[in-house]
């Protein structure tokens, strides 16, 4: 069963049941990396690269100074995205921002995250929902510590976000965590996607198979 949250001021609570996935791969999907380059993104090319396939960011041996986000050019409103993503470090930390934009003159970005790693409250915030940079809060998260089991540590994690009108859905690994209705119509629905290492520790974000299919209102 799924409950789905409409209040600003606490979480949305889902019970986690396998959902099949009976979309095609690859029908529809446009890759969003090459697998060669990053072009088609913007961001600091110092701490994103390309290694075997992969956008690597952060450093495993220096701490990252700042939280730093890798954008597309291009901005979506109503999509699909599948990747796949791994963290490694001691930071543990790190997202994927959707429907999303840069603060002027600042690092940062505005907008929703799939957030990935832990936090200093929470061991396994993988597959959780949350608004970067303006409500600054988790705006939805699996019921009890459900999701936990899905994670896979130092591995290639399975990620799939849904957006349409005002509904966000998250699957990790298969399984939905999030199934959101934002109640602020005011919020614009058309941003970037973005990819995350947070600042602290030294730490890797590993981002692979990134393809988006776009969708009808």
């Amino acid at each position: 069963m799924l409950l789905v949250h409409s209040s600003l001021l606490s979480f949305a609570l889902l019970t986690i049941a396998p959902a099949p996935d009976t979309a095609t791969t690859n029908q529809g999907f446009t890759r969003l990396f090459d697998g060669k380059t990053l072009s088609g993104w913007e961001g600091d090319q110092k701490l994103f690269r390309v290694v075997d396939g992969v956008i690597v960011a952060g450093s495993l041996k220096q701490p990252i100074p700042r939280n730093e986000f890798l954008c597309t050019r291009k901005t979506y409103e109503n999509f699909e995205l599948r990747l796949q993503a791994r963290l490694r470090g001691k930071g543990n930390n790190a997202g994927i921002q959707f429907r999303s934009r840069r603060i002027p003159n600042n690092h940062e970005v505005i907008g929703y995250q799939c957030d990935m790693g832990s936090t200093s409250e929470f061991k396994n915030i993988w597959g959780w929902l949350y608004d970067e940079s303006r409500r600054r809060t988790f705006l939805a998260r699996p019921a009890g510590n459900k999701a936990a089991h899905l994670f896979k540590p130092n591995d290639w994690n399975e990620l799939r976000i849904r957006c349409q009108g005002q509904r966000i859905q998250i699957w990790l690994n298969g399984v939905q965590t999030i199934d959101y209705s934002e109640p602020d119509k005011r919020i614009n629905r058309r941003g970037v996607i973005g990819l995350q290492i947070h600042g602290g520790a030294a730490s890797e974000a590993s981002y692979k198979d990134i393809r988006i299919k776009e969708l009808s209102p």
